[in-house]
Protein backbone atom coordinates (compact mmCIF):
# COMPACT_ATOMS: atom_id res chain seq x y z
CA UNK A 1 0.00 0.00 0.00
CA UNK A 2 1.40 3.47 -0.74
CA UNK A 3 0.91 6.66 1.26
CA UNK A 4 -0.29 10.28 0.91
CA UNK A 5 1.73 13.05 2.16
CA UNK A 6 0.13 16.62 2.67
CA UNK A 7 2.90 19.11 2.42
CA UNK A 8 2.33 22.79 2.70
CA UNK A 9 3.61 25.36 0.16
CA UNK A 10 3.59 28.10 2.23
CA UNK A 11 3.01 31.42 1.48
CA UNK A 12 4.11 33.53 -1.73
CA UNK A 13 6.84 31.40 -3.81
CA UNK A 14 8.43 28.34 -4.49
CA UNK A 15 10.87 29.00 -1.44
CA UNK A 16 8.25 28.58 0.97
CA UNK A 17 7.93 25.01 1.62
CA UNK A 18 10.16 23.39 4.41
CA UNK A 19 13.44 21.67 3.74
CA UNK A 20 11.41 18.67 4.95
CA UNK A 21 8.90 19.27 2.49
CA UNK A 22 11.24 19.52 -0.68
CA UNK A 23 12.98 16.16 0.58
CA UNK A 24 9.60 14.08 0.63
CA UNK A 25 9.35 15.99 -3.18
CA UNK A 26 12.38 14.59 -4.50
CA UNK A 27 11.42 10.78 -3.20
CA UNK A 28 7.90 10.69 -4.59
CA UNK A 29 6.58 8.78 -7.16
CA UNK A 30 3.64 10.97 -7.86
CA UNK A 31 3.64 14.83 -7.17
CA UNK A 32 0.19 16.71 -7.36
CA UNK A 33 -0.51 20.32 -7.02
CA UNK A 34 -3.89 22.34 -6.41
CA UNK A 35 -3.35 26.52 -6.52
CA UNK A 36 -7.22 27.32 -6.76
CA UNK A 37 -7.55 27.90 -2.51
CA UNK A 38 -5.45 30.20 -2.60
CA UNK A 39 -3.28 32.59 -4.25
CA UNK A 40 0.54 32.17 -4.08
CA UNK A 41 1.75 35.72 -6.35
CA UNK A 42 5.43 34.56 -7.05
CA UNK A 43 5.11 30.68 -7.36
CA UNK A 44 6.20 29.19 -10.17
CA UNK A 45 5.73 25.74 -11.63
CA UNK A 46 8.70 25.62 -13.59
CA UNK A 47 10.62 26.87 -10.72
CA UNK A 48 9.81 24.28 -8.62
CA UNK A 49 9.75 21.55 -11.16
CA UNK A 50 13.39 22.83 -11.44
CA UNK A 51 14.65 22.53 -8.25
CA UNK A 52 12.51 19.35 -6.77
CA UNK A 53 13.27 17.90 -9.96
CA UNK A 54 9.97 16.44 -9.98
CA UNK A 55 6.81 17.14 -12.84
CA UNK A 56 3.74 18.48 -10.61
CA UNK A 57 0.22 17.28 -12.47
CA UNK A 58 -2.13 20.38 -11.66
CA UNK A 59 -5.27 19.20 -9.61
CA UNK A 60 -8.48 21.48 -10.32
CA UNK A 61 -11.07 22.37 -7.68
CA UNK A 62 -13.92 19.78 -9.81
CA UNK A 63 -11.20 16.88 -9.23
CA UNK A 64 -10.86 17.23 -6.28
CA UNK A 65 -14.10 18.25 -4.95
CA UNK A 66 -16.38 17.19 -7.15
CA UNK A 67 -14.64 14.05 -8.59
CA UNK A 68 -13.47 13.20 -4.62
CA UNK A 69 -9.97 13.49 -5.30
CA UNK A 70 -9.72 10.07 -7.43
CA UNK A 71 -7.01 10.61 -9.57
CA UNK A 72 -5.02 11.35 -6.26
CA UNK A 73 -6.22 8.60 -4.87
CA UNK A 74 -5.41 5.75 -7.00
CA UNK A 75 -2.19 7.17 -7.29
CA UNK A 76 -1.49 6.75 -3.03
CA UNK A 77 -2.94 3.52 -3.85
CA UNK A 78 0.40 2.16 -5.34
CA UNK A 79 3.35 4.53 -4.02
CA UNK A 80 4.41 7.46 -2.23
CA UNK A 81 2.10 10.10 -3.93
CA UNK A 82 2.45 14.33 -2.64
CA UNK A 83 -0.30 16.57 -2.61
CA UNK A 84 1.17 19.88 -2.82
CA UNK A 85 -1.26 23.06 -1.25
CA UNK A 86 -0.64 26.96 -0.75
CA UNK A 87 -0.14 27.29 3.03
CA UNK A 88 -0.50 24.83 5.52
CA UNK A 89 -2.56 21.27 4.17
CA UNK A 90 -5.21 21.69 5.87
CA UNK A 91 -6.20 25.31 7.06
CA UNK A 92 -9.20 26.83 5.31
CA UNK A 93 -8.85 24.07 2.71
CA UNK A 94 -11.66 21.41 2.38
CA UNK A 95 -8.53 18.68 2.11
CA UNK A 96 -9.64 17.14 5.63
CA UNK A 97 -12.45 15.30 3.13
CA UNK A 98 -9.56 13.38 1.20
CA UNK A 99 -7.45 12.81 4.26
CA UNK A 100 -10.27 10.61 6.24
CA UNK A 101 -11.07 8.92 1.99
CA UNK A 102 -7.44 8.20 2.25
CA UNK A 103 -7.53 6.58 5.52
CA UNK A 104 -10.70 4.64 4.41
CA UNK A 105 -8.67 2.78 1.66
CA UNK A 106 -5.91 1.91 3.43
CA UNK A 107 -3.19 4.82 2.44
CA UNK A 108 -0.97 5.97 5.16
CA UNK A 109 -1.08 9.92 5.27
CA UNK A 110 1.46 12.23 6.58
CA UNK A 111 1.19 16.20 6.59
CA UNK A 112 4.17 18.59 6.47
CA UNK A 113 2.64 21.73 7.91
CA UNK A 114 3.83 25.36 6.00
CA UNK A 115 3.31 28.87 7.37
CA UNK A 116 -0.81 29.85 7.19
CA UNK A 117 -2.39 32.74 6.25
CA UNK A 118 -3.91 32.72 10.03
CA UNK A 119 -0.74 32.56 11.69
CA UNK A 120 1.49 35.36 9.08
CA UNK A 121 -1.46 37.87 9.50
CA UNK A 122 -1.92 38.13 13.10
CA UNK A 123 1.81 37.84 13.70
CA UNK A 124 2.75 40.48 11.31
CA UNK A 125 -0.10 42.76 12.80
CA UNK A 126 1.55 42.78 16.42
CA UNK A 127 -1.42 41.40 18.19
CA UNK A 128 -1.68 39.10 20.25
CA UNK A 129 -2.81 35.82 19.20
CA UNK A 130 -4.61 34.63 22.36
CA UNK A 131 -6.73 37.52 22.36
CA UNK A 132 -8.57 35.99 18.58
CA UNK A 133 -11.87 34.97 18.35
CA UNK A 134 -13.58 33.08 15.60
CA UNK A 135 -12.54 33.70 11.99
CA UNK A 136 -14.68 34.13 9.63
CA UNK A 137 -14.59 34.50 5.43
CA UNK A 138 -16.32 37.89 3.10
CA UNK A 139 -17.86 36.06 0.04
CA UNK A 140 -18.23 37.85 -3.33
CA UNK A 141 -21.26 39.78 -2.42
CA UNK A 142 -22.73 39.06 -6.38
CA UNK A 143 -22.66 34.77 -5.07
CA UNK A 144 -23.68 35.05 -1.49
CA UNK A 145 -24.74 38.39 0.15
CA UNK A 146 -24.30 37.03 3.51
CA UNK A 147 -24.50 38.48 6.98
CA UNK A 148 -22.06 35.56 8.79
CA UNK A 149 -19.13 37.94 8.80
CA UNK A 150 -20.74 41.29 10.23
CA UNK A 151 -22.24 38.65 13.43
CA UNK A 152 -19.08 37.05 13.85
CA UNK A 153 -17.01 40.48 14.32
CA UNK A 154 -20.16 41.27 16.31
CA UNK A 155 -19.95 38.44 18.62
CA UNK A 156 -16.18 38.84 18.69
CA UNK A 157 -15.94 42.31 19.97
CA UNK A 158 -18.61 41.68 22.56
CA UNK A 159 -16.14 39.22 24.31
CA UNK A 160 -13.35 41.58 23.68
CA UNK A 161 -11.80 39.54 21.26
CA UNK A 162 -10.29 39.90 17.35
CA UNK A 163 -11.60 38.79 14.17
CA UNK A 164 -9.35 37.73 11.50
CA UNK A 165 -11.68 37.57 8.25
CA UNK A 166 -10.55 36.20 5.12
CA UNK A 167 -11.54 37.44 1.97
CA UNK A 168 -12.67 35.00 -0.69
CA UNK A 169 -10.43 34.01 -3.55
CA UNK A 170 -11.57 32.51 -6.72
CA UNK A 171 -8.08 31.74 -8.16
CA UNK A 172 -9.00 29.78 -11.07
CA UNK A 173 -11.22 32.99 -11.98
CA UNK A 174 -8.34 34.91 -11.19
CA UNK A 175 -10.85 37.07 -8.72
CA UNK A 176 -9.64 38.36 -5.28
CA UNK A 177 -11.48 40.02 -3.07
CA UNK A 178 -9.46 43.19 -2.06
CA UNK A 179 -9.75 44.81 1.71
CA UNK A 180 -11.89 47.74 0.04
CA UNK A 181 -13.98 45.23 -1.28
CA UNK A 182 -14.27 43.57 2.28
CA UNK A 183 -15.20 46.42 4.32
CA UNK A 184 -17.70 48.27 1.77
CA UNK A 185 -19.96 44.70 2.48
CA UNK A 186 -19.55 45.16 5.95
CA UNK A 187 -20.62 48.72 5.85
CA UNK A 188 -23.91 47.36 4.02
CA UNK A 189 -24.70 45.26 6.09
CA UNK A 190 -24.02 47.99 8.87
CA UNK A 191 -26.59 49.96 6.89
CA UNK A 192 -29.19 47.69 7.77
CA UNK A 193 -28.36 46.59 11.49
CA UNK A 194 -27.38 49.92 12.31
CA UNK A 195 -25.58 48.55 15.68
CA UNK A 196 -22.28 50.09 15.30
CA UNK A 197 -20.39 47.38 14.38
CA UNK A 198 -18.72 48.27 11.42
CA UNK A 199 -18.59 52.01 10.91
CA UNK A 200 -16.59 54.70 9.36
CA UNK A 201 -14.94 55.61 12.47
CA UNK A 202 -13.96 51.49 12.96
CA UNK A 203 -10.74 50.61 13.72
CA UNK A 204 -9.64 47.95 11.56
CA UNK A 205 -6.02 46.03 10.41
CA UNK A 206 -5.66 45.46 6.45
CA UNK A 207 -2.85 43.17 5.73
CA UNK A 208 -1.59 42.17 2.39
CA UNK A 209 0.37 39.84 0.58
CA UNK A 210 1.80 38.57 4.02
CA UNK A 211 4.47 36.31 3.83
CA UNK A 212 6.14 38.25 0.73
CA UNK A 213 9.26 40.80 0.94
CA UNK A 214 6.72 43.90 0.45
CA UNK A 215 3.84 43.06 2.63
CA UNK A 216 1.91 45.94 3.65
CA UNK A 217 0.23 46.67 7.29
CA UNK A 218 -2.05 49.85 7.62
CA UNK A 219 -3.63 50.18 11.16
CA UNK A 220 -6.71 52.81 11.12
CA UNK A 221 -10.54 53.89 11.38
CA UNK A 222 -12.56 52.31 7.99
CA UNK A 223 -12.66 55.46 6.88
CA UNK A 224 -8.66 55.94 6.35
CA UNK A 225 -8.05 52.23 5.30
CA UNK A 226 -10.57 52.75 2.64
CA UNK A 227 -8.32 54.93 0.77
CA UNK A 228 -4.98 53.17 1.61
CA UNK A 229 -3.27 51.35 -1.51
CA UNK A 230 -2.68 47.91 -0.40
CA UNK A 231 -0.89 47.16 -3.74
CA UNK A 232 -1.97 43.51 -4.97
CA UNK A 233 -3.61 40.26 -3.22
CA UNK A 234 -3.87 38.50 -1.20
CA UNK A 235 -5.63 40.79 1.27
CA UNK A 236 -6.63 39.69 4.79
CA UNK A 237 -8.60 41.85 7.58
CA UNK A 238 -8.28 42.18 10.99
CA UNK A 239 -10.97 43.74 13.55
CA UNK A 240 -9.25 44.58 16.84
CA UNK A 241 -11.37 43.73 20.21
CA UNK A 242 -9.79 45.69 23.37
CA UNK A 243 -6.47 46.34 23.14
CA UNK A 244 -3.44 45.90 25.31
CA UNK A 245 -1.63 48.79 25.67
CA UNK A 246 1.84 46.65 24.07
CA UNK A 247 -0.81 45.89 20.96
CA UNK A 248 -1.88 49.31 21.05
CA UNK A 249 1.77 50.31 20.65
CA UNK A 250 2.43 47.83 17.82
CA UNK A 251 -0.06 48.75 15.95
CA UNK A 252 0.98 52.49 16.06
CA UNK A 253 4.55 51.65 15.63
CA UNK A 254 4.26 48.80 12.96
CA UNK A 255 1.40 49.84 11.08
CA UNK A 256 0.88 53.41 11.12
CA UNK A 257 -2.04 53.52 13.77
CA UNK A 258 -3.58 57.01 14.97
CA UNK A 259 -1.22 57.88 18.40
CA UNK A 260 -4.71 58.25 20.06
CA UNK A 261 -5.24 54.35 20.37
CA UNK A 262 -3.09 54.40 23.05
CA UNK A 263 -5.74 56.38 25.40
CA UNK A 264 -8.20 53.58 25.06
CA UNK A 265 -5.85 50.63 25.31
CA UNK A 266 -5.65 48.38 28.76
Amino acid sequence: MGQLIFIGLGLHDHTGISLHGLEEVKTADKVFIELYTNLMPGFSTERFEKTSGKRLVTLSRKELEEENGKKILQAAETGKTILLVPGDPLIATTHVTLRIEAKKRGIETRIIHGASIISAAIGISGLHSYKFGKSVTIPFLDENPSETPYAVVAQNKQLGLHTLCLLDIKAEQKRYLTICDGLNALLDVEAKRKQKIVTTDTLVVGVSRAGSDNPTVKAGYTKDVLNHNFGQPPHTLIFPGKLHFTEAEALITLADAPESLMVTAE
